[in-house]
């Protein structure tokens, strides 16, 4: 049976065309009907990703190639995401690795490759996008050919994964080819199609080893349906299974000892295209799904028999940044949404931890507050929206870095690769953005019509708060990506806001005329007629300090006639504050109020007495 099996994953750095290519794979391979109606990025299921449209979540598909079964993984792009592709990598014997023609291997490119390179899976490289126009000038390709050779060789990979074959591909019209000469024939309108990727997953990438013994598998993902209820999704690494067969599940409970749960399988499931269909048997090789278990976790290993041994549990690199979630103590707490007890709170982040290996959950000293651990601000940007659509309401702190020490108790910090695309002209003010977060700049490469590569090696703690800076510089036209490469020596202290803020000071509901002279003293944040109330961040102040400020005053009646332009108010531009524009603004002495019609910036002591202004 694994003779006629291939398990793949395809990865890349964000905006490579992962999602694109695997449209066209399941409908070159006939996963739809020819009247089927079938949207673009078919794999990106949840609305957040098609909102964003970025890869969340690892997901799972298959077609079949003459009478072979092609198991396909779709992983996000992000470094933030970079969890779910060291989970998957193990169900994997081979990878696709798509780079982006124009752009070369980026920091979330050498993150995959290297886990793929220490998996040991046959890589198959395929330059995307090769209708850019910028591709077609120079010797653009062989540079980008040459950058993945030196990054296979800097990785330390074997002689036998540096050998690796090379297609050319552009993924938004289903074609690749194999001959570079056939490129532009290809572009001109020759028709093409993606059966050389085909062909090569079939020759070069080996069919799944399997072991001799009872039934094995581990899980590496999790699915949920509303018939059968929570279901594990891995690799079969020996035996098979059928349905009604008692099976053990080798777990560890919260404090890491052994725990193993005995559980009968209700369903056994495999991928068909987009689908999950009941099988009869899932056998060695293969990927499916069991259902029948209560409670399952990532990590865990199925078994026959309790003399068999658990598989190693999936190790994922630790995270970098940690975050508070708390209930919501705001005055407007429950208008909007459900106003969570402490309980409940706890209860969805812990579930969403065991979705997610990459996220770590941390108890506090509060006991209505509790840390997230993780690895970016996206990540958490990510998890809270998915709260806010279930109708919660709560409260998230600032991301703070998490610190190590070592063995002479030197205290040690995360340090990131950052690379900026950007227009030359915009490389002055971004150097000297950075220079002043402690960062080291490190390569300067130009890469023609006008752009620039920078490469910095700098703190995590550097990194938070500068996305939307860094575009405001480029004027929208920069790119920025990072990749944690390790711990250094502590840096020392960091200026992250200059700026104070515009507190309401009471509650009531915001008013034109008194917006108009609060305009004067900073960026106002909220329009008129919003509810408000003392504590409430409304704005930021020009100035450095805190600046408590009376947002509901109404304009004084007199006997005197007004003139015909008194009392038409002007205000000068509102600035709307994005969630993770919030993440980025707020200092540890703010929270975010999060519901799901609402993000709020407070402060965390509300009455203004109890305060202390001064930054």
């Amino acid at each position: 049976m694994s003779a006629n099996l291939r398990n793949i994953c395809i990865i890349a750095h964000v905006d490579h065309g992962k999602t694109t290519l695997v449209d066209f794979l399941l409908k070159q391979a006939g996963t739809f009907q020819e009247h089927q109606a079938v949207d673009d990025r078919v794999m990106d299921s949840m609305d957040l990703e098609r909102e964003r449209g970025i890869t969340i979540l690892a997901k799972n598909t298959s077609v079949v190639v003459g009478n072979t079964k092609i198991n396909i993984i779709d992983t996000p792009g992000h470094a933030d995401f970079g969890g779910e592709v060291e989970r998957i990598m193990g169900m994997s014997q081979g990878a696709i690795l798509l780079v982006d023609a124009a752009e070369g291997p980026l920091p979330q490119t050498r993150f995959v490759l290297e886990k793929a390179i220490k998996q040991g899976l046959k890589i198959i490289l395929c330059i995307n996008k090769v209708d850019r126009p910028e591709v077609r000038e120079g010797d653009r390709i062989n540079e980008v050919i040459n950058g993945a050779f030196d990054l296979f060789c800097d990785l330390g990979a074997t002689e036998d994964q540096t050998d690796f074959p090379i297609l050319y591909a552009c993924g938004r019209q289903g074609w690749c080819t194999m001959d570079p000469a056939e490129i532009p024939a290809l572009l001109e309108g020759k028709k093409g199609d993606l059966k050389p990727l085909f062909d090569l997953v079939l020759d070069y990438v080996n069919p799944p080893a399997v072991e001799d013994g009872p039934f094995r598998m581990l899980i590496s993902n999790l699915d949920y349906s509303e018939w059968v209820g929570q279901m594990g999704v891995g690799r079969v690494y020996s035996g098979s299974v059928k349905k009604g067969d008692r099976l053990i599940s080798k777990s560890v409970d919260a404090s890491g000892k052994p725990v193993n749960r005995v559980f009968t399988v209700s369903k056994v499931l495999s991928f068909k295209g987009l689908r999950q269909v009941e099988v009869d048997e899932l056998e060695a090789g293969d990927i499916g799904l069991l259902a029948g278990l209560d409670e399952v976790h990532i990590g865990d290993t199925i078994v026959a028999n309790e003399t068999q041994e658990a598989l190693p549990r999936i190790i994922v690199e630790s995270p970098t940044l940690g975050m508070i979630f708390s209930i919501n103590t705001g005055p407007l707490s429950g208008q909007e949404g459900e106003a969570v007890q402490s309980r409940k709170l706890r209860d969805r982040l812990l579930r969403f931890c065991r979705y997610n290996v990459a996220l770590r959950f941390e108890e506090t000293a509060q006991p209505d507050q509790f840390r997230i651990l993780g690895r970016g601000e996206l990540q958490f940007a990510i998890l809270i929206e998915q709260m806010r659509r279930e109708g919660l309401e709560f409260m998230i702190g600032r991301p703070e870095v998490l610190f190590q020490k070592d063995e002479n108790g030197q205290v040690l910090e995360p340090v990131e690769r950052l690379v900026l695309d950007l227009p030359e002209q915009f490389s002055g003010e971004v150097t000297e953005m950075l220079q002043t977060r402690k960062g080291i700049m490190s390569s300067y490469e130009n890469i023609g019509h006008g752009r620039i590569r920078l490469k910095f090696e700098i703190p995590t703690r550097g990194i938070l708060g500068i996305n939307s800076r860094f575009k405001t510089a480029t004027r929208g036209e920069g790119i920025m990506s990072s990749e944690f490469i390790g711990y250094v020596p502590f840096k020392g202290e960091l200026v992250h806001r200059i700026n104070g803020a515009l507190i309401s000071d009471r509650d009531g509901e915001t008013i034109p005329y008194a917006l108009e002279s609060i305009q004067e003293r900073g960026q106002l944040f909220v329009d008129p007629g919003v509810k408000v109330y003392e504590g409430m961040i409304i704005g930021e102040c020009a100035k450095d300090q805190d600046l408590n400020v009376n947002a509901c005053r109404e304009k004084k009646l007199t006997n005197h006639r007004a003139s015909g332009s008194d009392g038409l108010v002007m205000l000068q531009g509102v600035r709307k504050m994005s969630l993770e524009q919030c993440i980025e603004w707020i200092e540890d002495d703010e929270w975010i109020e999060a519901t799901p019609e609402s993000i709020r910036l407070r402060k965390k002591i509300l009455p203004q007495n109890l305060r202390n202004m001064k930054r």
